[in-house]
């Protein structure tokens, strides 16, 4: 071989040295990165309700404008706290907005605490220790639970009480999503506490309770108290007389590996701490039902009112 044979194979292996030195080695050092990591998106679920859907997308701009991560919004959860504690450990979603006495309950199938700051405490205490999940910060608002009748039903039996349906709850329909009949403190609960014996019950999805009562297919419905139809068709609470029901406050349940596969999300996940009061949250589930606006519209306007978006 000549000497400018030499001098071009030579030349050949130096570029080949130098395009593995910006290729192969430096992709190796850039997969073992946290930027690596965390390059899947973090999927954020819901429960098939309005207001869970507003959170959910809440929860997503945040996350959008504090991070560099980006994320899924997975399509609501049909089927309640059942079918997204499923979701949650299968790893389909990473986090989610749930309810203290849901989570108290319905998951870890405990008896019912008046103690809230307790019950709190001890949910992220064992969430932790039996399905590598955490609680992360109290959004400040309580969704709990009531129920509700039509004001002439209210007007035809007197009922201002939950007590008040015992002497007429053989003659109504108790309509409410499939979850509610499951509940520890659901349907059954409600009805041996208050010695309720209702004509029927109807099973509906979360989404259509207002329409079924409204349409006079059920006279009954569990309601929630930051529920916005509640204002926007007249309807009728009725008083917990005896004290039933539990603490529901709104917070972040997110799976430790998604902590640990994001620095930077426990952070702003805590940015939701005293976020939104029960007013609020009442009237961004108004916006949704009555003015048909978009969950990424109501989202949107409510963190620029905090100053957490631009």
């Amino acid at each position: 071989m000549n000497h400018i044979g030499k001098k071009i194979i030579t030349l050949l292996l130096l570029c080949c040295f130098a395009l593995a030195s910006l290729t192969g080695c430096g992709g190796n050092q850039n997969a073992g990165s946290n930027d690596s990591a965390s390059s899947e998106p973090i999927r954020i679920g819901c429960k098939s309700m309005p207001e869970q859907m507003i959170l959910q997308e809440i929860l997503a701009q945040l996350i959008e404008a504090k991070t560099d991560y980006t994320v899924e919004r997975i399509e609501p959860i049909a089927g309640g706290t059942s079918n997204i504690q499923v979701a949650m450990e299968s790893g389909e979603i990473d986090l989610y907005p749930e309810y203290t006495g849901t989570g108290w309950l319905t998951v870890l199938k405990h008896e019912e605490t008046k103690d809230a700051d307790y019950m709190y405490e001890q949910l992220d205490k064992e969430y932790n220790d039996n399905y590598n999940m955490s609680w992360v910060s109290l959004y400040g608002f309580e969704n709990t639970y009531t129920l509700a009748v039509r004001p002439e039903t209210a007007q035809q039996y007197n009922l201002q009480k939950i007590s008040d349906l015992a002497a007429v709850s053989d003659q109504l329909i108790f309509g409410a999503n499939f979850d509610y009949f499951e509940r520890e403190d659901g349907y059954q609960k409600v009805c041996d506490t208050y010695d309720l014996h209702f004509k029927g019950t109807a099973e509906v999805d979360m989404g259509l309770k207002y329409q079924t009562l409204m349409e006079n297919k059920c006279d009954v419905i569990n309601a929630y108290t930051t529920d916005s139809q509640i204002a926007e068709f007249d309807l009728v609470t009725l008083e917990d007389d005896l004290g039933l029901f539990t603490d529901y406050r709104c917070s972040t349940v997110v799976r430790n590996e998604a902590l640990d596969a994001y620095p930077e999300l426990l952070a702003t996940l805590q940015l939701m701490e005293g976020l939104i009061s029960n007013e609020e949250m009442t009237q961004m589930n108004y916006e949704l039902n009555t003015n048909h606006r978009l969950e990424s519209e109501i989202a949107a306007d409510f963190l620029k009112s905090k100053g957490m978006i631009d």
